[in-house]
């Protein structure tokens, strides 16, 4: 197959971009940018290589077995106890962390819209909700697909061409690949790659490649979908960075989505604030989306239900993470305690899934001649004890405050 019919093929990748290109990783880019310049480049390098490799593997095993994460993760263990407390893992930090991120995602694109209008997020989130239930709900996953990409699309426009536009200096953004930790970056680092490396995320790409390929015939189409895809969300991450640090003197703190409007000045000059408003929104909407898919499938497969976007008990996963968000955006919540809650569950679990998803992707019975190669092994293992590190960070810190 030729280039040009590979482009055509991607669909379930942009569920991924899409998910991990939300409302925070636009503020901690805009943040990271603003504050530190370039320094810190290397860490969206490492996120987005993390997110192929994890991501790639976690799509192959979807393909080739016919079968989501959950449910590989269920039939691992034949120990009833093993058994339950891999469910009650995955139920839980999925299910209930997909919710607790489901706040921020709707607050965070109801902000963009409520900087538009004048009218408050607390009107505008429920709105959104609402408009997410409806696309979810129609079933079918070809338009959700579109709509993904749509957004995707809208949203980078506007961060790319602005980073082109602003002529970064490109010897400091080089220099910016070497790994270094200034004072005072740690929060960053770990959140933006926290935001990047997203653990539902996985479940909801073994999931929905199965709706769009029919198994190792596609497995090329398949990697070229999720690679393309995740570099575009790492384009537009980076654009995000390179925009602020042009804009804005080093050391600048960002409290407001004014302030961080004034990034695309350079190129829609007075209209800057309205095309991050847009973009923003679609982070937002589009993360409000693939959370409540990626919990619905993640919860499905470990129960053993059916993995069906009509199913009954499938959509009412769905609708129970999509609600919660609906719900605390109406009543003005502030979103930090779940949030708090939710990057305990993500700092976690990813560990855990990546030990796993390595060590399932050897696993010949179950993938046959396309288990891991030695170099996909070492690249697994290097993320693997990175995301470790990161968990643990992660908790030490979330303990600490």
């Amino acid at each position: 197959m030729g280039i040009l019919e590979r482009l055509k093929a991607v669909g379930p990748g942009a569920l991924v971009a899409a998910a991990f290109v939300g409302p925070g990783t636009v503020t901690t880019a805009s943040v990271i940018g603003a504050e530190y310049a370039y320094v810190l480049v290397w860490t969206i390098a490492f996120s987005i290589l993390a997110t192929m490799v994890l991501q790639e593997m976690s799509a192959r095993l979807g393909l080739i077995t016919a079968e989501g994460l959950g449910e590989a993760f269920r039939n691992e263990f034949s120990n009833p106890i093993a058994k339950g407390a891999t469910v009650a893992l995955v139920v839980s930090a999925i299910g209930i962390g997909t919710a607790a991120f489901q706040t921020g995602n709707i607050v965070g694109g109801a902000a963009g819209l409520a900087t538009i209008t004048g009218v408050s997020e607390s009107v505008w989130g429920p709105l959104i909700g609402f408009v997410a239930a409806g696309l979810l709900w129609s079933g079918n996953y070809k338009l959700i697909e579109r709509v993904f990409i749509g957004l995707v699309i809208v949203m980078g426009l506007a961060f790319v061409i602005n980073a082109i536009i602003v002529r970064p200096d490109l010897g400091l953004l080089s220099h910016g690949l070497v790994p270094t930790i200034p004072d005072g970056s740690a929060y960053l680092i770990a959140g933006l790659i926290g935001t990047t490396v997203v653990g539902y995320n996985l479940f909801l790409h073994a999931s929905t490649v199965q709706e769009r390929w029919d198994g190792a015939a596609d497995l090329a189409e398949c990697r070229t979908d999720t690679i393309l895809m995740v570099a575009i969300g790492g384009l537009i991450t980076t654009s995000i960075v390179v925009t602020a640090a042009a804009v804005f003197p080093s050391g600048t703190e960002i409290d407001d989505v004014g302030a961080m409007a004034t990034q695309l000045e350079p190129v829609f000059g007075g209209y800057a604030l309205t095309f991050f408003a847009i973009g923003l929104f679609a982070a937002g909407f589009t993360s409000s989306m693939s959370a409540p898919l990626a919990g619905a499938y993640a919860t499905a497969g470990a129960l053993g239900w059916e993995r069906d976007l009509t199913a009954t008990r499938f959509r009412a996963v769905w609708m129970t993470i999509l609600g919660t968000g609906i719900v605390f955006s109406a009543l003005d919540y502030n979103p930090i305690t779940v949030i708090v809650f939710a990057q305990v569950a993500n700092g976690l679990l990813l560990p855990i899934l990546a030990v796993f998803l390595t060590y399932a992707m050897n696993n010949e019975g179950l993938l046959g001649e396309h288990t891991n190669s030695r170099l996909q092994n070492a690249l697994g293992g290097f993320v693997t004890l990175v995301v470790i590190g990161i968990g643990l960070q992660t908790l030490y810190d979330v303990l600490l405050a």
